[in-house]
């Protein structure tokens, strides 16, 4: 055991926070006080970036008449989405995949502007920029979860009209709408999975040795 590590009780912590992290779609409600969303975006902001860029943006949604104008552009891709699902369309339509209308925090997180003067790390993988942004919802992701709060990342929306709708600058680019707040009951299992929409694989599927396909003993 490394003597940096956290004591016995706080890595359960950590590790239950992960194993019970939910995309959740049903929210009850009711308010996220505001020193917690504080520790939230905290948290959020405390993220690895490539370079440092930290390109993440945070814009609250809290008019009422903007968020159901992102509500109308989410179940307009929503129903894009089925058309271009085929056979599953059906199937997709009853599913349920946003919380926007019931979340008690509506929250737009967008990769910055002026990013291509940002090459440390990014010269030959400039996605990085991404995987930075996506790295600092995981963190509010957790973080919620400890909190005992529900958070659900929707990505069913047309990018140029989002950024329009919230008068983002040219050059940036919103990548997640996330649903924030109170829940009656975290999923037991993705909700995906308890839907049968899609089933898990297993790491060990995944998890290669040296060359790509080779698994280990």
């Amino acid at each position: 055991m490394s003597e940096h590590a956290f004591s016995h009780e706080e890595r359960a912590a950590v590790y239950r926070a992960i194993a019970e992290r939910r995309d959740m779609r049903h929210f009850s409600g009711g308010e996220v006080p505001a020193e917690v969303l504080a520790r939230l975006l905290e948290a959020a902001h405390h993220a690895p970036s490539v370079g440092l860029m930290q390109p993440w943006r945070f814009v609250r949604i809290t008019d009422p008449q903007l968020r159901e104008s992102v509500h109308e552009l989410v179940e307009a891709e929503r129903v894009r989405t089925a058309e271009a699902l085929g056979e599953r369309s059906d199937e997709f339509m009853r599913l349920k995949v946003e919380g926007i209308r019931d979340c008690a925090e509506l929250l737009a997180v967008a990769l910055m502007e002026g990013r291509e003067a940002h090459v440390f790390g990014r010269r030959t993988l400039p996605e990085m920029d991404m995987a930075s942004v996506a790295c600092a919802i995981q963190n509010l992701w957790l973080a919620a979860r400890a909190e005992g709060l529900g958070l659900g990342w929707v990505s069913l929306f047309d990018p140029e009209a989002l950024a329009a709708l919230l008068g983002m600058p040219a050059g940036s680019k919103p990548v997640a709408l996330l649903c924030l707040g109170p829940v009656q009951a975290f999923y037991e299992k993705p909700m995906l999975v308890e839907e049968g929409w899609a089933k898990p694989r297993p790491l060990s599927e995944l998890l290669f040795e040296n060359r790509w396909g080779i698994q280990g003993d």
